[in-house]
């Protein structure tokens, strides 16, 4: 039995950048078979998003959310190519895109058409701001409007915006879990001879409320109090100690999560007096005494190097860990520079990121037959 999920589900990508693509690569790596369709000559926007390149020409950014699909130029505006990428459509479980509202339409694709010719299709839209706004949708200016950059930097810096386009992934991964939910809300239905309605087959997603759901408990924080959430830098709103130190040699951090880790952890960092107080017991006492607790940790671990204190702090179970960079982190995984780091959830690379229109002219010749000749391209 092949250990590829999602084996046999057609996806049709006409998305870009990063959300969409990101979202149609974990389908892919999960089994799905995905045909990206890109403009002639271009293709999509992150093919042009370097330095660094490859080898072959490809950036790196490109790279990092296209492995597992074969890639398609389409012109819309072209008879012939229209037709095949309706026809595409026509057979697809799932179509994502990402163009601006009626875009797709005045191009002769239309999503209400396409869904009432086929009617296990899901359609899946992401979006910056919603079905009716025109600005695109840029993680960026997500990051901004949503809070994220407000709390987010050195409490007395500018706001900051975090260094990976996190919302566009968390996005991609939102738009995921709703294909996933939409594809068994379907197959449920189809099991009782029934059919789910158009609206029941369509997924919407926006970068604004993605962002603005994966503030959690900041937005409770501000909920439950009614005060304003502010830059905390490298510390926690609510935990103490939870937060960045500078041992002897490099950085570590200190993540107290319960009463009983913070015992063990001024037991272990030899802290006894604050271990032993009773002001200190609870998180609440702590948050009240906080340059306390962290001038004293703060001092306490600059005379060793960090690989030290973790050492000591990890023997008690106390979350701590040193700051890494991001080619030390590399050093845990098997990666590549052609397929990146490896897929989640038991997920497989069976195929590096395409060039442009790589598979187009078999896909002319074959359509969704193709994926029957995976195994000959892995």
């Amino acid at each position: 039995m092949s250990t590829d999920k999602l084996q046999g589900l057609k996806v049709l990508d006409l998305s870009r950048v990063l959300a969409g693509p990101y979202c149609t690569m974990m389908l892919g790596d999960l089994g799905a078979s995905v045909i990206k369709v890109e403009r002639p000559g271009a293709g999509d926007d992150t093919r042009g998003w370097g330095p660094p390149f490859d080898a072959q020409g490809q950036s790196a950014y490109f790279l990092s959310t296209n492995r597992n699909k074969l890639s398609l130029a389409a012109d819309f505006r072209d008879p012939a190519d229209l037709e095949l990428v309706l026809q595409l459509a026509r057979e697809a479980d799932v179509i994502i895109e990402n163009y601006l509202p009626g875009a797709l339409s005045r191009n002769g694709i239309d999503a209400d058409s396409l869904m009432a010719q086929n009617e296990r299709l899901i359609w899946c839209t992401i979006s910056g701001f919603g079905p009716q706004s025109m600005r695109p949708g840029y993680d960026f200016v997500a990051q901004a409007e949503s809070g994220w950059m407000s709390i987010t930097g050195e409490p007395h810096g500018e706001p900051m915006k975090v260094g990976v386009a996190v919302v566009d992934v968390i996005a991609g991964k939102d738009a995921a879990i709703g294909i996933l939910a939409a594809l068994a809300a379907r197959d449920r239905a189809s099991a009782h001879g029934e059919r789910l309605a158009p609206a029941e087959r369509r997924v919407h997603v926006t970068l604004a409320t993605s962002a603005l759901a994966a503030l959690v408990n900041v937005t409770q924080n501000v909920l439950v109090s009614g005060a304003p959430a502010r830059r905390w830098g490298n510390a926690h709103p609510n935990l103490v100690p939870y937060q960045l130190f500078h041992a002897a040699d490099r950085s570590l951090v200190i993540a107290v999560g319960s009463d009983g880790q913070w015992k063990q952890a001024a037991i272990a960092l030899g802290l006894t007096v604050l271990a032993d107080d009773p002001a200190l017991a609870t998180n609440a006492g702590r948050l009240a005494a906080r340059d306390r607790v962290v001038t004293a940790i703060d001092e306490c671990v600059r005379v060793a190097p960090a690989q030290h204190w973790v050492d000591l702090l990890d023997a008690v179970g106390v979350p701590c860990g040193l700051v890494r960079t991001v080619q030390e982190a590399l050093s845990d995984v098997t990666a590549s520079a052609r397929t990146g780091v490896p897929p989640l959830l038991n997920g497989r690379v069976r195929f590096d990121p395409p060039r442009l229109d790589e598979h187009g002219v078999t896909i002319r010749e074959k359509q969704w037959s193709l994926f029957d000749m995976l195994p000959i391209l892995e």
